[in-house]
């Protein structure tokens, strides 16, 4: 007699340049493989089963940092009753890698499916890009290029068999500290690539490689292939995933401190490098900070008796 099953929603946060993507591959570490490697030593998921039961919601690629994607997980109900999402929390987060941060978990309809989410929210950071200026005050004009409905294919690596339909609901300049560091961009859903190739398409409008017409163009005529380029990954965070009728707690952001390029007229290789190492380490701070506030473990009183 098989044992009564429960579908569990998960949210975890990650740093991506510890990582090959996030899907499991065979010999090399991936987000989802630590995952399952962890239910494995727990035995809360069979090691023999190839279904991959645990699946995540989103997939990023190496390099690419995540500050709340989503997964599901199905395990028996018995071993769900006799945890609490607190116990279940940190038994999973102590045993991953401090490069995974397990958030949250939570019973779901056996049907909820975490790839149909309602939006994913993304953020590059254009200026980590050498020579991308954010003073211009076209760059609000510029995103705005990108926000609908459109057939998204000349942004994309387009996979066989995917609808390249895609809509975006806003693109706006990501501020901090009153200096615009790039762009956040949130759509129902993304293409591989997409988001990269969006931002790569901005850093060369910027810097005068490419007109507001080419960029129109792509959008309006599909079929006729062109190449932009994709962005470096590692100023690329998937900053959010919100799906329907899931308990999904909003907070204030923190303030953050991110250093601007160094501004010198002839700016040496070995500047820019380091730059480039510590906004890499300023990005990953942000991160480690977000996670330990939306990753608030379930309060639970203690008996003083």
């Amino acid at each position: 007699m098989m044992s009564e099953r429960v579908r569990l929603a998960f949210t975890i946060g990650y740093i991506g340049r510890h990582f090959h993507g996030s899907q499991i591959q065979p010999d090399v570490t991936t987000v989802q493989g630590e995952l399952i490697r962890v239910f494995h030593k727990l035995k809360w998921i069979d090691p023999n089963d190839t279904s991959h039961n645990l699946v995540l919601s989103s997939r990023t690629d190496a390099g690419v940092n995540v500050r709340r994607n989503g997964g599901v997980v199905t395990i028996n109900k018995s071993l769900w009753e006799s945890l609490t999402p607190r116990k279940m929390i940190r038994a999973v987060d102590d045993r991953l890698p401090d490069s995974i941060a397990f958030l949250s978990v939570q019973e779901v309809d056996e049907k909820w499916n975490p790839r149909m989410a309602l939006q994913r929210v993304y953020r590059y950071r254009l200026e980590g890009i050498q020579g991308w200026d954010s003073s211009d005050d076209q760059f609000q004009r510029w995103l705005d290029l990108f926000v609908g409905t459109y057939d998204a294919r000349n942004f994309a690596r387009l996979e066989e068999g995917k609808n390249p339909i895609r809509k975006i609901f806003s693109c706006s300049p990501w501020v901090v500290n009153q200096r615009i560091i790039g762009f956040e961009i949130v759509g129902e859903a993304f293409l591989w690539n997409q988001v990269r190739r969006t931002a790569m398409a901005l850093y060369r409008l910027s810097i005068g490689e490419l007109t507001e017409q080419q960029i129109i163009d792509a959008i309006k005529n599909p079929e006729k292939p062109v190449d932009f380029g994709v962005a470096p990954p590692e100023w690329l965070i998937l900053w959010d995933v919100i799906w329907p009728s899931f308990d999904h707690e909003v907070i204030p952001e923190i303030t953050t401190v991110f250093t601007p390029q160094p501004n010198e007229k002839y700016l040496e290789r070995t500047m820019m490098s380091r730059w480039e190492s510590g906004a890499k380490l300023e990005m990953e701070s942000l991160l480690f900070h977000e996670w330990s506030r939306i990753g608030k473990l379930p309060h639970v009183a203690h008996n003083s008796d």
